[in-house]
């Protein structure tokens, strides 16, 4: 690697990390074009990222809490968008599996955050000169912030160096600031913020009060008297004395007295700031476009592989999927609700695990069995599982193949609202029917308890008309119902059934197995709803 002149980061005189890439360097012409963004290997991906909305379907799977929690803290990166786009490229999604192995290694880890570190400190930088009143002050916050992005660039430079990266992304990251660095807008800018240091370095003054008069001067043109004063003084130290000393106010902004005197210094040495006025201007733009984009969208990577540390640390596995934009046979193993997860482990409660299989034909999974057993929250599941695929993202589960839809789509229960002027059935219909009319043969449609408003034979009539449009589609579907009549509907349903313990009924395994219906669903559900349930029963009964 070519040798670079570069900031000490140990300096405390160098200042701290960039700020935001919309304010970031326009047209550099010696910039390496090679690399564009450590989250989208294809340009067409990146672009969907801007003024985009929350899916839909995020509220009924959870998905928001999910998002939530993963970027709690990381505000100031805006990560959210990244979370609302979905790959649908086998080859984008192993893009991002290769570059979290390389964060899954410590010193890669540890490199990277010690950037961010250092990239966050000069967002700080640039915040408080924009508070900032007086030039000159403005202009020295700014110079600490120039110094502190040339030391965060050039130390992760070196890191990433010596450091064993296999993911393409990081090793086009790694090749760009090799380039980057070397060329001669870098180093100038290297080279200008040091001139600068030693330049005000140099700047030395005397303050001469006298009344309401204040004279500034050189340093030099009078004997300094402060060392023989001390000396004077020193025999009459004592030990534990009152300290009579005044403090300086030592906050980030000046007071006019303040910044008259460095307007005078200022006049004593024009040419020490002439020359930072030129630099100011001259390095507005000295922030890397790419750079500041790399700062901003690791970050995705790093706050989801923290996420997740916790509940390894409680014994829940994930995985990297395999993943499959044309394959719709899939499979996940001791997978779990990750929204769920993060409620129960904090209180150290168990978290129950359950898997799947389509293989074949296979295309739906209707899920029945009784209130209360999980049916609702293996469909999250299920729904959780594909769009963390579809982000490159490790899912929960110890092994898992899944599907990259085109597009997912969620029909939940929803409260009836007045204002529609529609009953809750023709709402549910209505909203199926825009489903099925948007839906195609590779989207995924998770479908929980519809229909229950109705009686158990328009239900079964409605499910009937639903599915089978589901399967003209050959779409995957997971259909969580109270008729246990449409697990059986042809070779493309797979029944999928909640468990309750065989000696206590009342007692839920909220496991989910693979087994015909055993046709309690409904008289369960009816029983539940008119206060006839076990539960509702004992609590009627006198012990």
């Amino acid at each position: 690697m070519p040798h670079v002149n570069r900031l000490d980061p140990a300096d405390p005189e160098a200042p701290a990390p960039a700020a935001d890439a919309r304010a970031a360097m326009r047209g550099r012409p010696d910039a390496a074009p090679r690399f564009r963004s450590i989250l989208f290997e294809r340009p067409e991906d990146a672009a969907r990222t801007d003024h985009i909305d929350e899916p839909s379907f995020f509220a009924d799977l959870n998905l928001d809490q999910l998002v939530a929690a993963v970027t709690v803290g990381r505000e100031e990166y805006q990560l959210r968008p990244f979370f609302y786009v979905p790959l649908h490229d086998g080859e984008a999604v192993r893009y991002r599996h290769d570059i979290l192995r390389d964060l899954e290694k410590e010193p890669v880890l540890a490199a990277v955050q010690a950037f961010a570190g250092q990239m966050r400190q000069m967002r700080e930088q640039l915040v408080q000169a924009g508070k900032l009143h007086y030039r000159y002050q403005q202009e020295r916050w700014f110079l600490d912030a120039v110094a502190s992005y040339c030391a965060a660039v050039s130390t992760l430079t070196d890191g990433l160096a010596r450091l064993d990266v296999q993911s393409r992304g990081f090793r086009a990251f790694r090749e760009y600031l090799t380039d980057y660095t070397a060329t001669g807008g870098f180093t100038t800018l290297v080279s200008a913020t040091r001139m600068r240091y030693s330049d005000l370095a140099a700047v030395s003054y005397s303050v001469h009060i006298r009344g309401n008069r204040v004279r500034v001067s050189r340093s030099g043109e009078e004997p300094d008297y402060s060392a023989e004063v001390e000396n004077t003084f020193a025999k009459f130290k004592q030990a534990a004395v009152k300290d009579y000393r005044v403090g300086f106010r030592d906050g980030p902004d000046m007071n006019h007295v303040e910044a008259r005197i460095l307007d005078l210094v200022a006049r004593l040495y024009p040419e020490v700031y002439q020359a930072l006025d030129d630099y100011c201007t001259s390095h507005e733009h000295y922030l890397d476009p790419a750079i500041a984009a790399f700062d901003r969208e690791v970050q995705f990577y790093i706050a989801y592989l923290e996420f997740i540390e916790r509940f390894r640390r409680a014994g829940l596995s994930f995985c990297y999927p395999r993943v499959s934009a044309r394959s719709k046979e899939i499979r996940a193993d001791e997978s779990f609700d990750l929204a769920l997860a993060s409620k129960l482990v904090p209180g150290k409660t168990a978290v129950v695990c359950n898997g799947f299989f389509l293989s074949g034909h296979e295309r739906i999974l209707v899920v029945s069995g009784p209130n209360q057993g999980g049916k609702t929250t293996f469909a999250r599941m299920f729904g959780q599982l594909h769009y963390l695929a579809s982000l490159g993202c490790p899912v929960p589960g110890k092994n898992a193949r899944l599907f990259l839809p085109d597009r997912m789509f969620s029909h939940f229960e929803k409260e009836e609202d007045i204002t529609t002027l529609r009953s809750k059935l023709e709402d549910e219909l209505t909203r199926i029917h825009q489903i099925l009319q948007e839906a195609t043969s590779n989207s995924i449609v998770i479908m929980n308890e519809s229909f229950t408003s109705t009686t158990l034979s328009d239900a079964l009539f409605l499910g009937t008309e639903v599915m089978q449009r589901i399967m003209r589609l050959e779409l995957l579907c997971v259909y969580v119902t109270f008729v246990d009549e449409l697990a059986s509907l042809s070779e493309a349903t797979v029944s999928m059934v909640s468990t309750i313990v065989p000696d206590n009924p009342a007692v839920r395994t909220y496991k989910v197995v693979r087994k015909p219906a055993d046709g309690l669903a409904y008289a369960a559900a009816i029983a539940e709803k008119y206060g006839l349930s076990c539960e509702r029963v004992k609590e009627r009964i006198p012990s």
